[in-house]
């Protein structure tokens, strides 16, 4: 076969690679499918860190006899690696059969985790009905409009309402003493103390839930799930054993010290950007020239500021707000940069290295526990 020279040859010939690569990615997906059904039959968890190191380290090597960038063959594998965990994780999920034809109700299942649980727990088997007053169905979930028209008789009931009506939901649940376990996904809980604490007090198998990811999530492998142990026999371990087949990391805490930490997990960086924006957008430069002379730490704290811009304002507010510890991160927050103002207008050098440097060893300590992958 003639090489081609043509710009038109070239670019077909181009487009063909393309398509050879896609039809390998196929043919990779298909395979991890099978190493999923190896894995679980031999007992092997689903993520094998020193093997993804020992082939990530081959293709470097491979990539730099070829000439090709070790830097971006890297890259490539490591999205290839993803996608298949990702595709051996679901498969593990569905082969748990967690559900087994039993019944799960979702309020509030048209909201954006109130879906993505939908379609975990129905992947596990288990039989899906939502009720959410501001849509229809859910695709091919049964629906209803309003829960408390519902016996209430679900093995599990999902409460993913926006935090404003969720203590009022917990309420209403404990009322009923549902037989199944329930639990809530709010990303602050203090707000939710005394309803859950009346569904406690009722007898009804409660615990709750934060999954510290958004609803776009394809792989929990790096992920945490934290679980607020309210002391009711057996609930706890029920919501975690729907999580048993991911590669999801349990984490176990109290209703207090959730949202004091999730102040600053969520509040303080929540905030750090919103300030950013909003300095952005009140500096009255705009933002295109900005872009045309932008480095490499602005490109990236824009990226972060853009997600965070895109979010529901409401459910911000609900974080900055509700939340009882709030206040402490947004001081915290206050209080570096008044110092950073400080130090700056009296020319103390020395402070700010030593903050820099203070800055730098808490923030080694952390990526020291990140480990391997």
């Amino acid at each position: 076969m003639s090489e081609p020279t043509s710009l038109e040859e070239l670019r077909a010939r181009l487009t063909a690679i393309d398509r050879e690569l896609i039809a390998l990615m196929a043919e990779r997906q298909r395979l991890s499918r099978g190493v999923e059904r190896a894995k679980r039959a031999t007992g092997h968890a689903t993520r094998d860190y020193r093997r993804e190191r020992e082939v990530i380290l081959g293709v470097r090597s491979l990539a730099a006899q070829q000439g090709v960038s070790p830097d971006v063959a890297e890259q490539v594998l490591r999205l290839l690696i993803r996608s298949s965990l990702a595709t051996q994780e679901q498969a593990r999920v569905e082969a748990s059969g967690q559900g087994n034809g039993r019944r799960a109700l979702i309020i509030g299942g048209h909201g954006k985790m109130g879906r993505w649980f939908a379609d975990f727990l129905s992947s596990q088997g288990f039989r899906l009905e939502t009720a959410d007053p501001a849509a229809g169905s859910v695709d091919s979930y049964a629906h209803r409009s309003d829960w408390q028209e519902s016996q209430l008789d679900h093995d599990i009931i999902v409460v993913a309402t926006p935090l404003s009506v969720t203590a009022q939901v917990l309420h209403e649940l404990a009322l009923r003493r549902p037989s199944g376990l329930v639990f809530d996904l709010a990303s602050i809980k203090t707000p939710l103390r005394d309803g859950l604490a009346a569904l406690v007090a009722a007898g009804v198998r409660v615990t709750s839930l934060h999954p510290m990811f958004g609803p776009d999530t394809d792989l929990l492998s790096g992920r945490h799930v934290i679980y607020i142990d309210l002391g009711v026999p057996g609930a706890l371990e029920g919501a975690q054993e729907l999580f048993a087949a991911t590669m999801a990391e349990k984490v176990v805490m109290t209703l207090d010290e959730h949202d004091r930490l999730i102040a600053y997990v969520l509040g303080l960086s929540h905030a750090l950007n919103i300030a950013f924006f909003t300095a952005l957008a009140d500096s009255g430069e705009d933002a295109p020239r900005l872009a045309r002379m932008s480095s490499t730490t602005f490109d990236s704290q824009l990226a972060v500021a853009s997600r965070v811009a895109d979010e529901s304002p409401a459910l911000y507010f609900e974080i900055q707000a509700l939340n009882a510890y709030g206040a402490e991160s947004l001081n915290a927050l206050s209080l570096a940069v008044t110092r950073l103002q400080d130090m700056v207008k009296r020319g103390d050098q020395a402070g700010f290295a030593q903050m820099m440097e203070r800055g730098r060893s808490y923030l080694h300590a952390r990526s020291s526990l990140g480990g391997a992958g």
